[in-house]
């Protein structure tokens, strides 16, 4: 009874995570994207013609609603839908038994499309259509795939391109950046990669179910390292930057010289001074390792050699953010700067183990 109660609940539908943003958005972007694709393609090719195919409704639920899914990227619905229809197509053109030619058009396309790696929902529907569209469908033949399909399928992808991008949705959807470690040429993985999930643990575990899923396994590696990061937080607590970061920062001009830099740097026995300007608002980072680089150039101040690209965070920052920054990038320290971008404190490898051990160390004597 209990096995069935659980076989019965499988049919309950789960709630969609998308927020009340994306729902309004799958809808009026398939809207907007089926009605241009409608218009173009009747100016385009006529009314005597089939200008518009019905598959086009389905791929527009993937390209507006699901955008991130790897089945709605732009080779899967132009790629996808194409080869479906000259699937289809020959299908109808060789086999006499229409019922046969469309099931076997259907089967036929799905391991085409996975052959070319443009796997495409619709395109089963495509797929059908092409065998079962009528005497105009056979009429046309072999330009059908052109005809309206592959018109209809760019027209559609160009209005998601737009629409998406200006929704600030990242389409076409690229692989997660996924930080790398420092490149020290040694065999040693990543520190992250040392402890917990690593990403050939992901692919495995995907190779061994054999399944497709819908996501890919970069957006599934960036949702895991999410995840381990919430985890943190929740153990740690509230630890901000503010906590633990050095607040008598030593910084320096743009104009000063290497020498004094130097001087600075060895004095005060840091690694890095932050490059300011008036209020100490930050403009770049001078480190240790831009000297090593520096030595064979005829460079005299601090402004010819600094990075002024800064790797920064806020004080009120969660410092379980920082740790990928620290551990897999290989940065030493992250200045800290507030809303007008001037310098309050920085943040070092050092200052970051200390107020993790100091946090799990309060945690362990609160648990006794």
């Amino acid at each position: 009874m209990h096995y069935l109660s659980s076989w019965l609940k499988a049919f309950w539908p789960a709630p969609l995570p998308a927020s009340l943003r994306e729902r309004m958005l799958g809808g009026i972007g398939a809207f907007i994207g089926l009605l241009v694709t409608e218009i173009v393609s009747r100016y385009m090719l006529g009314i005597s013609v089939p200008w518009f195919v019905a598959p086009m409704g389905a791929s527009s639920v993937l390209l507006f609603a699901v955008p991130a899914s790897p089945l709605a990227q732009p080779w899967s619905i132009v790629g996808g839908n194409f080869v479906s229809a000259l699937v289809g197509i020959g299908c109808a053109h060789w086999i006499p038994d229409p019922a046969l030619a469309a099931t076997l058009a259907v089967g036929l396309a799905i391991i085409a499309m996975f052959q070319l790696r443009c796997l495409h929902p619709p395109g089963g529907a495509m797929a059908l259509t092409s065998v079962l569209g009528g005497p105009e469908v056979e009429r046309l033949g072999v330009l059908f795939a052109f005809t309206p399909v592959a018109l209809n399928s760019l027209l559609l992808l160009l209005t998601a391109l737009l629409f998406n991008t200006a929704m600030r949705r990242r389409y076409p959807h690229r692989p997660a950046e996924i930080p790398v470690a420092a490149q020290h040429h040694t065999a040693d993985p990543k520190p992250s990669d040392r402890l917990g999930v690593r990403p050939e643990d992901l692919q495995a575990v995907l190779q061994e179910r054999g399944e497709m899923i819908d996501i890919s396994s970069s957006d599934l590696e960036e949702i895991l390292l999410a995840a381990e990061q919430r985890a943190w937080r929740r153990r740690f607590g509230d630890l901000r930057c503010a906590d633990a970061m050095s607040r008598d920062v030593v910084t320096i001009t743009a104009d000063a010289t290497l020498e004094s830099a130097w001087a600075q740097l060895a004095h005060h026995r840091v690694k890095a001074l932050p490059v300011v300007v008036d209020e100490d608002r930050l403009i770049g980072i001078i480190t240790l390792h831009d000297f090593l680089l520096a030595q064979e150039m005829p460079w005299e101040t601090v402004g010819e050699v600094m990075s002024a690209e800064v790797f920064t965070a806020s004080p009120d920052q969660n410092i379980v953010d920082l740790v990928p920054a620290f551990s897999d990038r290989g940065r030493h320290h992250v200045p800290i700067v507030d809303a007008d971008n001037r310098v309050v404190g920085m943040l070092t490898q050092s200052d970051l183990v200390a107020a993790l051990f100091q946090a799990g160390l309060d945690q362990a004597l609160v648990g006794r």
